[in-house]
């Protein structure tokens, strides 16, 4: 029986009768480091690109196949992963992913030629996979205990650890190999798992205690079996997906190619192109950091289709800005667009349909962050890179069109 069916409420946790018990608010601090090193892992990998773009001789089609292994390995698993977290609890199963994320991040390094960077790739893109269903999962299990909605705060760790692991990224690119880097962060991300990890062992997924939810948060939350969701549901759920797939689309490309674009297209110094993306995570983790208070004042309709709109306009700034310092502004002002859109979009699925919602809503949402780098390559091939990133403002627009038109369902 979960933990939090015992007496942990009010008269267990915090003194003075404290809503939210200590058992909770240590989930919550450890979830929280998970969330971080899950986008410091990503964030130190996607820094490197350009040096293993190099090391293995790829052209940007070579790199865009390449890519597809994260893609490959993350979607496949993020369609297997609800399972595990129904079977297993999604708190060792993001414990296991997040081990198995550290171990495969010095994989590429090894890599000298695009074909073996593609088969180490799709290691990394597994446990990349596994890890987001997984902790989104435990994510809303823990919002519905709560009763308010943080789950942009968790997404605000993801990207303040994105901006440190390029921060540092950017510092050590000239004076580290990619090999010796990736290796330190694989060291990293094992003593955080093993710190972070046993608070999530000990601990099941918290069920809401006894006051009153609302039904959807109760499905999300409950432990053991759940209904089939109806129809409507898994529509709802699937849209709410496509959502969160146009605004990933977005930060995985900015992610694999922001850093090329202002080093190859506008000549920036290799330290100031890792800057871009650590630039564009700090803006999305402002953005997230105020997402709770957003919410509360604005609702989900105006949310995301305020976001989707500021990002649209900033994509295209970004891409097409003659000079470097208005194509850092311009990955600004995505960053904010973008910060609540996604954590929004799997959140309310998981509300509407448990893990199975947030399996479905991030594969969907991650697919199009892994699917959407390769298809700029692709299109950097064709036309040219600048052109292929102002996709990221096409479908940033079409986010807050499809966010309007589902205003009624969010609300």
């Amino acid at each position: 029986m979960p933990l939090l069916n015992k007496p942990t409420t009010a008269t267990s946790g915090a003194p003075g009768g404290d809503p939210a018990p200590r058992s909770l608010t240590r989930l919550r601090t450890a979830l929280t480091v998970f969330f971080a090193l899950d986008g410091f892992l990503f964030a130190g990998w996607v820094v490197r690109i350009p040096a293993i773009k190099q090391q293995t001789g790829a052209s940007a089609s070579d790199l865009g196949l390449a890519l597809l292994g994260v893609s490959a390995g993350a979607v496949v698993t993020m369609t297997l992963t609800g399972r595990l977290c129904r079977r297993f609890g999604s708190h060792p199963v993001t414990v296991a992913a997040g081990a198995l994320m550290s171990l495969g991040i010095a994989l590429p390094a090894q890599a000298h030629s695009a074909f073996s960077l593609g088969l180490v790739l799709l290691v990394f893109g597994i446990a990349y996979g596994g890890i987001n269903v997984a902790m989104n999962s435990a994510a809303v299990d823990l919002v519905a205990a709560l009763r308010r909605p943080v789950m942009p705060g968790f997404h605000a760790a993801f990207s303040l650890g994105g901006m440190i692991g390029a921060g540092l990224g950017g510092l050590v690119a000239a004076g580290l190999s990619p090999a010796v880097h990736l290796l330190a962060l694989t060291a990293v991300g094992l003593l955080v798992t093993a710190a972070a990890g046993p608070t999530l062992l000990r601990h099941p997924a918290p069920v809401p205690a006894s006051a009153p939810v609302s039904p959807p948060a109760r499905v999300s939350a409950q432990a053991g079996p759940v209904a089939r969701p109806s129809g409507r549901t898994r529509r709802l759920v699937v849209l709410f997906g496509v959502i969160a797939l146009c605004t990933a689309y977005g930060e995985g490309a900015l992610a694999d190619w922001g850093a090329l674009h202002l080093e190859q297209d506008l000549d920036a110094h290799p330290g100031i192109a890792a800057a871009g993306y650590s630039l564009f995570a700090l803006a999305m983790t402002a953005g997230r950091l105020t997402g709770t208070a957003l919410l509360e004042r604005l609702g989900q309709t105006r949310t995301l289709v305020l976001g989707g709109a500021t990002a649209a306009v900033g994509m295209l700034l970004g891409a097409l800005a003659p000079t470097v310092w208005l194509a850092l502004l311009g990955f600004a002002v995505t960053g904010l667009g973008l910060a609540n859109i996604f954590p929004v979009a799997v959140g309310r699925a998981g509300a509407l349909a448990g893990p199975a919602g947030v399996a479905t809503a991030s594969t969907l949402g991650y697919g199009g962050m892994l699917l959407g780098p390769p298809a700029i390559g692709f299109l950097a091939d064709w036309f040219s890179l600048p052109a292929a990133l102002t996709t990221v403002a096409a479908l940033a627009g079409a986010a807050a069109l499809i966010g309007y038109a589902a205003r009624k369902s969010a609300s």
